[in-house]
């Protein structure tokens, strides 16, 4: 497969390992995805980059390698904040549970639509087929996470984002109803990528052009990296 053997496949998956990691470390949504965005996507989150496979604009290669990452750099960063932090203040390092009479069902339900609404943002700032696109794609994400916190942290804690939620559950060793900031945001990544890429603002592409980008098909002769969300771009000789 071409993108094992490739460099710029190798930045982009560090890329995701270091930039969860200091997402998890920092909370700096918005700064690491603009920092980021263009060497692997940014997605800095599983819920996203499955969001982008279920719309097959990654390949299923890419998809596993991006997840490893963001989780590994998840836990390096929770794992860092952990030893730097005294034990008097580290508390519970915002594991996300269950507030006081959220039941399962509640929880997962709030953990679909928060996600949901953070993917139909991403896909909406940063579909290359827009037009006359003004602002910024990662201060627009950025608000995204802010209002499901605002909204979430009163039902689960607002995960969303299942390897920031896996690594302090990994550092105290409580996964009581962990499966909740997995299932939730993996259904709400999907069906945000199926609301904006087939019904909202459909890509008419075809079965076999969808299929040869989940098994990561491209011309050997053609050097490609990935743009701001992970579709790759050809090379650009000169800066933007």
């Amino acid at each position: 497969m071409w993108e094992f053997r490739s460099i710029n496949f190798w930045r982009a998956v560090f890329a995701e390992f270091f930039g969860t990691m200091f997402f998890v470390f920092f909370g700096m949504a918005a700064t690491l995805i603009q920092s980021i965005g263009h060497i692997s996507g940014g997605h800095i989150n599983p819920a996203v980059t499955f969001a982008y496979l279920i719309g097959s604009q990654l390949s299923l290669f890419r998809a596993i390698f991006y997840m490893a990452a963001q989780c590994l750099g998840a836990v390096a960063g929770a794992a860092v904040l952990y030893g730097v932090t005294p034990g008097n203040m580290r508390g519970n390092m915002a594991m996300n549970t269950l507030q006081p009479g959220i039941s399962l069902g509640m929880g997962t339900t709030v953990e679909v639509f928060l996600t949901m609404q953070l993917v139909v943002c991403i896909f909406a700032v940063t579909d290359e087929r827009r037009n006359g696109r003004m602002g910024s794609a990662a201060l627009s994400i950025g608000f995204s996470v802010t209002i499901g916190h605002l909204m979430g942290m009163y039902y689960t804690g607002a995960g969303m984002n299942p390897a920031r939620s896996f690594a302090p559950a990994v550092l105290f060793r409580n996964f009581v109803n962990h499966w909740v900031y997995w299932v939730g945001p993996m259904i709400g990544g999907a069906m945000g990528a199926l609301l904006y890429d087939f019904m909202l603002f459909p890509r008419m592409r075809g079965l076999s052009e969808r299929l040869a980008t989940l098994k990561g098909s491209r011309p050997p002769e053609s050097e490609t990296q990935q743009d701001t969300r992970g579709e790759p771009i050809e090379l650009k000789t000169q800066a933007l």
